[in-house]
């Protein structure tokens, strides 16, 4: 049988080629030739090297490289030339103090001040400011007990936990130095050696008591200060 619609074949045909057909595109509506385009870059380009440079060495990375190389002899490492090696013995050892006091911070708050009754304050304390052995005892074995501190009593739950295992000689002599000379506190500065020293010389392996830690209040464990701010600040009891 012939189909129903002989021309359908040549209709399809027919309509497939009007949908191959680009519309129209009205004058304004046409792209711009490519000439025109490259022209336009062309420009800009050197618009921007005017205004960034002042003239084509603009263009240049190394005439605006936001990070330009250190001139001879700057160290930009963390710690290097201009940093905190830089600072004095006391200043850094205040500096890297600040950051390790977070650890203490909790129970003798931010300011020092401590809170009545449970953590006896460290502004102001004769137990920071006193003989740094008794002090170096205290946050190397830890302090179980009531205590007195400025005429108040203070009995901390489970006591004052030892630090000597989790932070270095260096951590806490930096620690140390820092409570004794913030909050209005001036005490002379404690080093790495020091509080070595004591560990070296005290294997303790229980948390002190106030009784215990009384022959060592106005003791100061011998070494060494770098010349600075640290030996000059009001000095510790001497040793006895």
């Amino acid at each position: 049988m012939s189909p129903a619609h002989p021309d359908s074949t040549d209709l399809d045909r027919l309509h497939a080629a009007v949908k191959r057909e680009k519309a129209d595109q009205a004058p304004e509506n046409a792209p711009a030739p490519m000439w025109a385009t490259f022209l336009l870059m062309i420009v800009a380009v050197i618009a921007g090297a005017q205004l960034g440079g002042g003239n084509l060495g603009g263009l240049k990375f190394s005439v605006n490289n936001p990070f330009p190389a250190p001139t001879p002899g700057d160290d930009i490492r963390p710690g290097g030339g201009g940093g905190a090696d830089a600072l004095d013995p006391f200043a850094l050892a205040m500096k890297k103090g600040a950051g390790g006091y977070a650890v203490c911070g909790g129970c003798h708050q931010g300011n020092g001040a401590g809170i009545p009754g449970q953590f006896p304050p460290l502004a102001g304390s004769e137990w920071v400011t006193g003989g740094t052995e008794r002090l170096i005892r205290v946050v190397q074995h830890g302090l179980v007990g009531a205590i007195t501190v400025k005429g108040q009593g203070y009995n901390t739950p489970g006591g004052m936990q030892p630090f000597g295992a989790a932070m270095s000689s260096q951590d806490l002599a930096n620690v140390l130095t820092y409570i004794r000379n913030s909050w209005g506190n001036e005490g002379t500065m404690i080093t790495k050696e020091m509080v070595q020293k004591v560990r070296d010389e005290e294997k303790r392996a229980s948390q002190w008591t106030e009784a215990d830690l009384k022959p060592f209040a106005d003791k100061n464990v011998p070494g060494d200060i770098p010349a600075g701010p640290g030996v000059t600040a009001a000095a510790a009891p001497a040793a006895k």
